[in-house]
């Protein structure tokens, strides 16, 4: 069995590094980040924004194309998404009335992350 590489990259720490990249494009834009890493037992969110009257729910990919990266958000994932941000509002319940928006954010090595907004719709 082949020892892994020391000097190549985990997943785990490519994928904090690209979140980092990711808020701080957001910062940049002008949004203020009110969480990172929300976790739960129903799922995951990134990154938790909020710019004018709008937060954003956030899904960072890195990926070596921007082709990858945008495909890369299955519908599973989705579904956990939206579940977490339904938890993220009950508990902070003074943006439950401002409008939403589930956002990707796709990150590649030499290259400015690509912000798509409205990526996908969290209805059932």
């Amino acid at each position: 069995m082949r020892e892994p590489d020391p000097k190549k990259p985990t997943a785990f720490s490519v994928g904090l590094s690209a979140e980092s990249r990711a808020a701080a494009y957001l910062v940049a834009k002008g949004h203020r980040i009110l969480a990172r890493r929300f976790r739960c037992a129903l799922g995951e969110i990134d990154i938790v924004a909020f710019r004018r009257n709008t937060v954003l729910f956030v899904e960072v990919k890195a990926r070596e194309r921007e082709d990858d990266a945008a495909y890369a958000v299955t519908p599973r994932q989705r579904q956990r998404i939206a579940a977490a941000a339904e938890l993220w509002l009950a508990n902070n319940p003074k943006y439950a009335q401002h409008d939403l928006r589930f956002d990707a954010i796709l990150v590649m090595p030499g290259q400015l992350p690509r912000h798509l907004t409205a990526a996908f719709d969290a209805s059932p």
